[in-house]
């Protein structure tokens, strides 16, 4: 298997764990939801979460798990047992329409579904996520899932060169240049959902929400020094550092488990989330 392979499932395998650490995939909705990327070496490939585990869900997720397919969404590579998720035609519908996308994800958010079924447009609330909602999102107005090639070219159609398309009463589906820029944008969509939820909680449904010029202000400023980078980002790294510290864990102690027939506790493994856990995890997965 070629090492970027090995790496794009770990970068993968880790914004699965992202999505469900910041509460976009818990609970029973544990499962749904996937993260892809496109392999750069090989961009008519991509690695994306699939289905058919032992335990399928987000949280759960190692690079081993990873389903690798071609742009058509037919699988290559992945674990015996497994397979392509349901709604794999979504993944490769936009990046064939799309060839700038790495990075698509889709989950199941509480207050971005509930916006959809009430058919609510999303305001600007806060600042986090102001610009995505300022213009209103495409709205794929069916909640069945997306599994024919029809139905993935509607949604991609559809979503054009929007950042984000809403599933009404399902969902939502990202696209970014990277695996970061589309959980960031799944993060910063279900938090304007929520704060547009509160709003018309409290407020009703002609509640007030941020003017254009306030959010305009927030564009083309001089980028801050990479060591200042914005509250989102470092919500991202910090995010990204606990996923992959905890996925360091579980490995670690599954392979004491499979060599004593026990499990025992394997002590402090993740002293430092941003560097030891990520080197260790690299180590682990390149060995294999």
């Amino acid at each position: 298997m070629p090492r970027e392979w090995d790496e794009v499932k770990y970068e993968v395998a880790v914004a699965n764990r992202v999505l469900a650490e910041v509460g976009l995939a818990t609970g029973f909705r544990a499962s749904l939801g996937h993260a892809s990327m496109r392999l750069p070496n090989d961009p008519d490939k991509f690695v994306v979460k699939g289905r058919g585990y032992a335990v399928d869900a987000l949280h759960s997720m190692k690079p081993e798990d990873m389903i690798v397919v071609d742009i058509e969404g037919y699988k290559v590579d992945g674990p015996v047992g497994s397979s392509q998720p349901f709604e794999v035609i979504m993944h490769s519908s936009i990046m064939k329409a799309r060839p700038e996308v790495n990075s698509v994800v889709h989950v199941h958010p509480h207050y971005t579904i509930l916006a959809t079924t009430l058919g609510r447009r999303l305001r600007p609330m806060n600042q986090e996520g102001a610009q995505l909602v300022q213009r209103e999102l495409p709205v794929w107005n069916h909640v069945k899932t997306v599994q024919t090639e029809e139905e993935g070219a509607e949604v991609a159609q559809l979503m054009g060169d929007s950042p984000v398309i809403l599933l009404r009463g399902h969902g939502a589906t990202s696209a970014g240049s990277s695996l970061e820029d589309a959980v960031m944008t799944m993060m910063q969509l279900e938090e304007q959902a929520k704060m547009n939820y509160w709003a018309h909680s409290s407020a009703g449904p002609d509640h007030p929400y941020l003017e254009d010029e306030l959010v305009d202000e927030m564009s083309g400023r001089t980028p801050l020094p990479r060591h200042r980078c914005c509250p989102c980002r470092r919500s991202w790294r910090l995010a990204r550092s606990t996923g992959a510290c905890r996925m360091t864990r579980h490995t670690q102690a599954a392979r004491l488990t499979s060599s004593t027939g026990s499990r025992r506790s394997t002590g402090p493994v993740c002293r430092s989330p941003t560097s030891a856990s990520t080197a260790a995890m690299r180590s682990t997965t390149s060995s294999r």
